[in-house]
Formats: C-alpha cells, structure tokens, sequence
C-alpha cells in the first residue's frame, strides 16, 4: 500500500468510525505497523467536573482504537481486513492532566496468522510519563478470496 493510500485508509478509519467519531479522534501519524491518534479534550469527555480529567473510558477506548490502528497498518499488505480485541491489558499509572488533549501511540510488533499482538501508551504533555499503556492481542479476520 503506497504511503498516500495508508494514510487515506487510516484517517476514514480513525475520525469516520463512529465511536472514534463521536469520541472526536484525530489522526496523527501512521506507519507499517505503527500509528498515534489525537482525542482533544471536550467537556463532555470529562470523568469527573470537579478535576476537568477526561474519563478512564475515553483512555481505553482511545488505546483500543490506536491498537487497531497499528494492525490494520501493517496487516492490510498481508490480505486482512478485520481485526477484533481478544484480550487487552491496560495499568493506569495517573489520573490525566486536568483540560488536557490526550495522545495514543500503538506499535505492532507481532502478527501470526491469526492474532496480532500490540502495545500501546497515552499520555497528556509528555510520552516519557504515560497515563497508561496497554498490551493486548485481536483476531485477525483473513479477506475473503
């Protein structure tokens, strides 16, 4: 897939699925394998009105989707067109910024026939102190021939 094709792919992905949508996800860069998604923070996001952080759900979401993001980079040259969460591992290890647009980066480090492995972190202002990372594992659905 030609560099232009990716992103194309990658962007209809990240802000025209309609979770990623209504969450307010915005592509920010992708690669063979990789790829990093932007969710600005918006009131409505927010977990908790009296801190201004935006919810724990919107995180998950977010590194599940930025997960999908990095296999569909790298799978989609290999004849896959679906992926689905097998199992994801997330450890919070603080509470976000307060009024604080959150970032996700996922890398995609193994695929077998089937699964696809990843790992993910998000953070507010700095990558080097994540929010949270993820590790998790999704089912590859093979396009029909």
């Amino acid at each position: 897939m030609s560099p232009e094709a990716l992103r194309e792919t990658a962007r209809h992905m990240v802000e025209t699925v309609p979770q990623a949508s209504a969450l307010g996800f915005k592509l920010l860069s992708v690669e063979p394998g990789k790829g990093s998604i932007l969710t600005p923070w918006r009131e409505d996001l927010v977990g908790d009105p009296d801190t201004g952080v935006i919810a724990g759900g919107v995180i998950t979401a977010l590194l599940d989707h930025c997960c999908g993001l990095a296999i569909t980079s790298r799978a989609s040259e290999l004849g896959f067109f679906a992926t689905a969460t097998l199992d994801l591992r997330i450890d919070y290890m603080r509470a976000a910024a307060p009024r604080a647009d959150i970032t996700a980066s996922a890398h995609c480090y193994k695929l077998t026939r089937s699964i696809a492995f990843v790992r993910a972190h998000a953070f507010d202002a700095d990558p080097d102190d994540p929010i949270a990372t993820a590790q998790g594992a999704f089912v590859l659905k093979r396009a029909e021939t």
